[in-house]
């Protein structure tokens, strides 16, 4: 099977960033990166750009380090309450996903999907709950969750 090496002009997921040779099918290379103008031919004039992409990629990611700070230090800040269904005794009908912390987050303002939570698991019980969230590769926060019941909890018998 063939491989061609081609120098990235941007950051592409699960491929690599700006100024990174990486090795690809020729298809993809031809059919994809090389049209779209997110990759060059690795040639020797081409090598010589490579310094310029260097202190692109090092901007954007001191850049992007920055904001994720930002964003960790709100949500430190941020509490969310969930209003769930109960039935007697407190037990809730069904749990509280990441999905509905993702709404309550983004009615804050922040936007995450569910690839930010880190080994979650659904919220089964009422009560308060920490919810750790991965921001950056090398930032972690924790959202302080409270799932609280939506009807009056009636005492079984």
């Amino acid at each position: 099977m063939a491989i061609k090496e081609v120098l990235l002009v941007e950051h592409i997921e699960n491929l690599g960033a700006e100024g990174d040779v990486v090795k690809v099918r020729p298809g993809y290379a031809r059919n994809y990166l090389l049209p779209q103008k997110k990759a060059v031919p690795l040639s020797l004039a081409n090598r010589k750009r490579l310094d310029a992409l260097k202190v692109a990629r090092a901007a954007r990611e001191s850049e992007e380090l920055q904001n994720a700070e930002e964003i960790a230090s709100k949500l430190k800040e941020t509490s969310i309450a969930v209003a769930v269904k109960t039935g007697s005794g407190g037990k809730l009908f069904g749990s509280v996903t990441a999905n509905h912390i993702i709404e309550k987050l983004s009615d804050l303002g922040f936007k995450f999907d569910k690839r930010h939570f880190n080994s979650f698991s659904p919220i089964k019980t009422l009560g308060k709950t920490s919810v750790n969230l991965s921001i950056h590769k090398d930032i972690q926060a924790n959202v302080n969750v409270e799932v609280v019941s939506e009807n009056p909890i009636e005492e079984s018998e």
